[in-house]
Formats: C-alpha cells, sequence, structure tokens
C-alpha cells in the first residue's frame, strides 16, 4: 500500500488506521470480483470496523471504491518509481514498465486485479500513474526519441496496450507473460516511432535488480 508521512498524534493514527482498513477492505472486494453491491455493513465487517465510522471518512460506497482505485493506482505508479531509478532512455522506460506488470500479475495479483477492472476508467485520470507515464512520453517527443504526436494519443495507445497486457495475464495463464510482455513492448516502441532493430534490443535489455 503506499505510504505517507505518519499523522502527528494517536487520534490522528487511529483515523488513518481506520480509513486505510476501510480502503484495503475495498480493494480486496475489488479484486475478487468487481462487485460494488456489497453493502457498507459488510465492507465494515471485513475490514473489522465499526460501521458509523464509515460515515467520518467517506460520503457514500462510491466515494470509498473511486479512493481504493488511486490507491491501487499510487502503489503501481510507486512500484515503477523504485524499479526504474537510474534509467534515463525513454524507451527503456516505457519497455521496462510492461515487462515488469506482466510480472506484478504474479507478485501484487490484488493491485493488479484492481488495474484490471477499474484501470481504463483512469488511463486519462489526473493520477501518480498517468502523470508519470505522460512525463516519460513528453520527455521521449522533447528528446526526438518518440515521435512527435499529441501525448494524449500516444497514452491512450500506452494505456490501452498495458491493460491489454494485464488482461492477456490473468485470462491466459498459458501464455508465457514475459515472451508477451517483451514482444508488446517493442510493438509500443516501434509505435511510438522507435526504428524496429533498436525497438527490439531496448526490449530486451536486462531488467532492474528489484528495489
Amino acid at each position: 500500500m503506499p505510504t505517507s508521512a505518519p499523522p502527528g498524534n494517536r487520534f490522528e493514527r487511529r483515523r488513518a488506521e481506520t480509513r486505510g482498513a476501510l480502503v484495503r477492505a475495498a480493494r480486496q472486494i475489488l479484486a475478487e470480483d468487481g462487485d460494488t453491491s456489497a453493502s457498507i455493513q459488510a465492507i465494515a465487517e471485513r475490514a473489522d470496523v465499526g460501521f458509523g465510522s464509515f460515515y467520518n471518512h467517506f460520503e457514500s460506497k462510491t466515494e470509498l471504491f473511486e479512493a481504493a482505485v488511486q490507491d491501487a493506482l499510487e502503489e503501481f505508479g510507486q512500484s515503477f518509481d523504485e524499479h526504474l531509478a537510474g534509467i534515463d532512455d525513454p524507451a527503456e522506460l516505457v519497455a521496462t514498465g510492461f515487462r515488469l506488470s506482466a510480472r506484478m500479475a504474479d507478485s501484487h495479483p490484488e493491485l493488479m486485479q484492481v488495474l484490471r477492472r477499474r484501470g481504463l476508467g483512469h488511463v486519462h485520470a489526473d493520477n501518480g500513474l498517468t502523470r508519470r507515464a505522460l512525463r516519460d512520453i513528453e520527455v521521449g517527443m522533447a528528446s526526438g526519441r518518440f515521435t512527435a504526436v499529441d501525448p494524449t494519443i500516444a497514452l491512450s495507445a500506452l494505456g490501452g496496450t498495458l491493460l491489454s497486457l494485464v488482461e492477456l495475464r490473468f485470462a491466459r495463464p498459458d501464455v508465457n507473460g514475459d515472451d508477451a510482455a517483451v514482444n508488446l513492448a517493442e510493438m509500443v516502441l516501434r509505435m511510438l516511432g522507435v526504428p524496429p532493430d533498436d525497438a527490439h534490443e531496448v526490449a530486451r535489455r536486462p531488467l532492474p535488480d528489484p528495489a
């Protein structure tokens, strides 16, 4: 789960813990089946908090589940920050991101199930993950590494392809996820204007060591 500075006093810590428990419960529900019809009572019981505590933090279930998706997306973005630190080539950032995402279906299944079920609606949302992707696209275009096109269109292409890869990992576990990620990364790099031979090499560079 994303980390933040600890609250300053006991009341604030308890409040943060209760909110975090509700968000974790909502994430679990989204990852399991995506069914958001569970009652607030059921969500509170899963979070092991009192029913009345819910409304101290959220006005509705919709707000809670939105917070759960945002929490997952931020965790996803933070994981990328940890693994991609030190990589300066925008093309390698894109390719490595695809390959790490395929592996996270195994290492972070709950997180990736949330992304699978709710990610499409957040491809252009103003959250940490989108900001990171858009930043890398714009750097690639400014440097000439990528073809200069509308960054929003490029973001759509990357986001849609990434979500398709995540869906593939869960829907077709028989398919080699690493191979699929490498091939998709190469295709995306070529789509962004990276020359074929270069895209082939970049998509197969050694992955960074775990952070």
